[in-house]
């Protein structure tokens, strides 16, 4: 259906909005067989930005006209023939390298041109696409990895993350969004899918309705990281499993037709969702969908953060998914076809991503289990990684990124195996580096979380981090870490952590976490720490 751009005639809309008005960014869809044999010098730059609506971003340095895609992974769930397709595109065009997304996305590198046809034919053949998994519009959905197989979800959430969001793909209706727009469904009572961090979650809720329990979400508007994080809040509402598009289509719409335009910066729905508050938003939904319920009890209980380390038994009697560890989510395509490999052989073909960067294969037998683990492959790709090595996330960064400030995945698996010979702790710390403000490597919600800076040093910039403790996304505490002042080089990470880990170890009480430790000594406290720390490594 046709819809009216009420922004149009706004004398203040931002650049890109003045170029959305005379080109919505699916158009660009249009242009690429031709750029494709014309080559990337035929690509003019004012045409760059569009190609985020494709899935496409230029990577740094741009003129150089190398691509990363990224592929929507609704949920996670990967198919063998799909898992099969993606290596051989990481194998023929992007030199090898698969990264997992902490959106549950794979992305690959060094793609030019050439070769986007070819390869959107290859996505297609087996139901995979890029296309909105960039620019403003509605990005891959997040939702439970383990969905249809997991003993702790409500219900089976795999149908209804396909129906929102093949009814979102290539929907002109929604594809000119103030800004990028994400998305959370799952009924893992373990909030799997981070529901407090998207602009919109649907989290595992039941409410007794007419003298019967029922079984349905509560919805979450308002979350988002970057510069100025926000928690998502929640609305008055019951939202049964058959209302989940609706839902969307007009939480969506409201995001469109009076989300702000007119700054880049303040152009996500949490600065909407901040100034209406939660009441007027609801009131802005019911207008849309008609009278709900009101909510009903959430079913969320202590937060797993997306790892499933290990074998565990599904719904299925006599059938089991297996967590392994992959370093800060960079594979190779012969490790994505062994794994795909793997996965059939064993099981139903399938592979499921996590947004801890990491993957599960699902519907292992229990007398395949231990054949399956003895695959040469699972010496690196573990289901029992090293402490450090096994809760650490990383962005792209500099290597790639053209908005990052610093090198972090190669430097934040370095710095988790330094930390997994020199600190031995009995429980996790999960560790976030990002290397910029925009955060995709989410540092806010980490016990540490590392953030890229440029800092002043003898013969110019160097690459440094500022340092945040103490966040966490527990249903009852949930809260982003908080800056300690003082500003580390990137050289001295690994050893700055070291003294701060060893600090918690001898000062923990018994079974404490990083978070309650934190809590319980305080922000000063554990500044002045720091402070004693950076001096002895300076």
């Amino acid at each position: 259906m046709a819809y009216t751009k009420v922004w149009a005639d706004d004398p203040n809309l931002n650049e890109m909005e003045k170029k959305k008005l005379q080109k919505d960014g699916l158009d660009i869809l249009n242009d690429i067989e031709r750029y494709a044999q014309e080559g990337f010098a035929s690509i003019p730059k004012d045409q760059w930005d569009y190609f985020k609506w494709a899935g496409l971003y230029l990577q740094r340095p741009k003129e150089d006209g190398y691509f990363m895609m990224r592929v929507n992974i609704p949920s996670g769930i990967l198919t063998y023939a799909q898992a099969e397709v993606l290596a051989g595109i990481g194998r023929d065009y992007g030199r090898n390298l698969v990264d997992i997304t902490t959106r549950q996305a794979v992305q690959f590198h060094w793609l030019e041109i050439e070769h986007i046809p070819d390869i959107f034919k290859r996505l297609a053949s087996v139901g995979l696409s890029s296309v909105g998994a960039c620019g403003d519009i509605l990005r891959t959905i997040v939702g439970n990895p383990l969905a249809g197989i997991d003993p702790h979800e409500l219900l089976d959430t795999t149908e209804i993350v396909q129906e929102v969001y093949h009814f979102f793909q290539r929907n002109y209706d929604f594809s000119n969004l103030p800004r990028k727009y994400k998305m959370s469904i799952s009924a893992n009572v373990h909030n799997a899918a981070n529901a407090h961090i998207h602009c919109v979650s649907f989290v595992p809720a039941t409410k007794v309705i007419d003298g019967e329990e029922v079984v349905g979400f509560h919805l979450w508007v308002g979350g988002g990281l970057s510069a100025k994080p926000y928690l998502a809040q929640e609305l008055d509402v019951f939202i049964r499993p058959e209302q989940v598009k609706a839902a969307a289509i007009a939480v969506t719409t409201i995001f469109r037709d009076y989300g702000y335009r007119h700054k880049r910066h303040r152009a996500r729905l949490k600065f909407l969702v901040a100034d209406w508050g939660a009441e007027k938003f609801k009131d802005k939904l019911v207008e849309l969908m008609g009278e709900l319920p009101s909510k009903g009890t959430t079913q969320l209980k202590e937060w797993n953060a997306g790892y499933f380390y290990g074998v565990h038994p599904q719904k299925q009697e006599g059938l089991n998914y297996i967590g392994f560890n992959v370093p800060v989510g960079r594979l190779s395509a012969d490790e994505l076809w062994e794994l795909a490999r793997i996965s059939k052989t064993y099981g139903q073909g399938e592979i499921r991503t996590c947004n801890s960067q990491n993957v599960v294969i699902p519907h292992i037998p229990d007398d395949q289990v231990d054949k399956l683990l003895k695959e040469p492959i699972f010496k690196r790709i573990t289901i029992d990684p090293p402490s450090f090595t096994a809760y650490s996330v990383s962005c792209t960064g500099i290597e790639y990124c053209n908005l990052a400030l610093v090198e972090t995945k190669e430097r934040m698996k370095q710095v988790a195996e330094y930390l997994d010979r020199e600190v031995e702790l009995d429980i996790p710390v999960r560790l976030h580096m990002t290397g910029c403000p925009n955060s995709c490597g989410q540092r806010q919600i980490a016990d540490i979380g590392l953030q890229g800076v440029l800092m002043k040093g003898e013969s110019g910039m160097v690459e440094a981090f500022d340092i945040y403790v103490g966040g966490t996304l527990e249903v009852e505490h949930a809260q982003f870490n908080q800056k300690l002042k003082g500003r580390i080089l990137a050289e001295d990470v690994a050893p700055v952590l070291k003294q701060l880990l060893l600090y918690f170890k001898e000062n923990r009480k018994s079974h404490e976490t990083f978070f309650d430790f934190v809590q319980r000594i305080g922000l000063e406290q554990l500044q002045k720490v720091y402070d004693e720390i950076l001096e002895k490594v300076a």
